[in-house]
């Protein structure tokens, strides 16, 4: 049941009975976990089964404007985008946009989930999310002029204010502050990373394509595949980067093994050559660095401004998890600078 009061209740009731003929009032389970300010409810309908309400009471009914007037919510453009393209996606029920309330499809446990019981379809499930990560870049190029994903990208700007996040919050908010001969190390890193980055083609991007944003679904014949979700904030950027967050992953854990036999299955997918396979990995170690500085000064942020302190006993293993990639960078002098300050820093239990 919720756990506080839910100003839009009213408004829910009306929309689940008339999409799903279940009356009130509602039986609610809010589905926490996540670090966006969005809720979400897990709704149990008359005939036994569930569907799930997004409420996000201030997300603007208008992302802009196209030839045909305004747009949709973000989040319901890209699922349809997504949808045309045969990805798996929740099933759109109902919308009361004005009321910040949406009702789709439930599809379950995600990929964290069901890996916590079921350990031995680990492999099976990461080759999927890999083959249908490939399939989805291939079939989403070239995107439609028209979309909201068209005019968003991993330009050099956000991705220096992601690298500069970490230092904001991962080391100055935790009361490490660097000398203002490592603060240079660390500028000149952050620049040169986000001029590289920013440099490279860019592709359909999900943003935050990891075990908590894919969901384990079963198809007709009963085999198991995956279903995407959260992805309201696709943008264009570098092919690597959702391999990054399925791979480099703060939630779970891989073998170098596992890791490089994805790079070599997402190279086929892609159709590239034993050279690009290369630059694959150079890519990946790369946006890892990057990803995973963003990610810890994340998750401080989110205890530090919302209070929520379920992310800080991830912030050590992503630094890690950016210090090994560094390593095997170590032939660029300026990653090697930064590598040798990530290894100076003190861990979190020290601080």
């Amino acid at each position: 049941m919720i756990a506080s009061p839910f100003s839009a209740l009213a408004s829910l009731e009306q929309l689940v009975k008339v999409a799903t003929g279940t009356a009130p009032p509602l039986e609610l389970e809010e589905i926490v976990g996540g670090g966006s300010v969005r809720r979400f409810f897990r709704i149990r309908t008359h005939d036994g089964g569930s569907v799930v309400a997004m409420y996000a009471p201030t997300q603007s009914h208008e992302a802009g404007s196209t030839p045909n007037g305004r747009r949709p919510w973000p989040f319901l453009e890209v699922r349809d985008l997504l949808e045309s393209k045969g990805v798996r996606v929740p099933s759109l029920l109902a919308t009361a946009c004005d009321e910040g309330l949406i009702l789709v499809e439930d599809l379950g446990e995600t990929l964290a989930q069901h890996l916590l019981r079921n350990p031995e379809d680990r492999e099976y499930l990461y080759v999927a999310a890999v083959r249908e990560l490939g399939r989805a870049q291939c079939a989403l190029s070239p995107l439609p002029e028209s979309s909201i994903v068209q005019g968003r990208a991993f330009d050099e700007k956000l991705l220096r204010w992601e690298i500069e996040h970490f230092k904001e919050w991962a080391l100055d908010a935790r009361g490490i502050h660097l000398s203002e001969s490592d603060s240079a190390v660390f500028a000149r890193a952050a620049q040169h990373l986000a001029a590289s980055v920013a440099s490279w083609p860019r592709t359909f991007v999900h943003r935050d394509y990891q075990s908590r944003n894919l969901m384990v679904v079963r198809d007709a014949e009963g085999q198991l595949g995956l279903g995407w979700i959260d992805f309201q904030d696709a943008m264009l950027g570098p092919r690597v980067y959702d391999l990054v967050a399925l791979l480099s992953d703060s939630y779970q854990s891989f073998t170098r093994e596992f890791v490089e036999a994805r790079l070599d299955e997402f190279t086929r997918h892609l159709g590239l050559d034993a050279a690009e396979r290369a630059r694959i990995g150079y890519e990946f170690r790369v946006v890892t660095v990057q990803r995973k500085l963003k990610d810890a000064g994340r998750f401080v942020f989110f205890e530090r401004k919302h209070g929520n302190a379920e992310f800080l006993r991830f912030v050590e293993p992503t630094i890690e998890k950016a210090r090994a990639a560094l390593r095997e960078l170590a032939d660029d002098p300026i990653l090697a600078e930064l590598g040798a300050l990530l290894e100076r820093i003190p861990s979190a239990a020290s601080v």
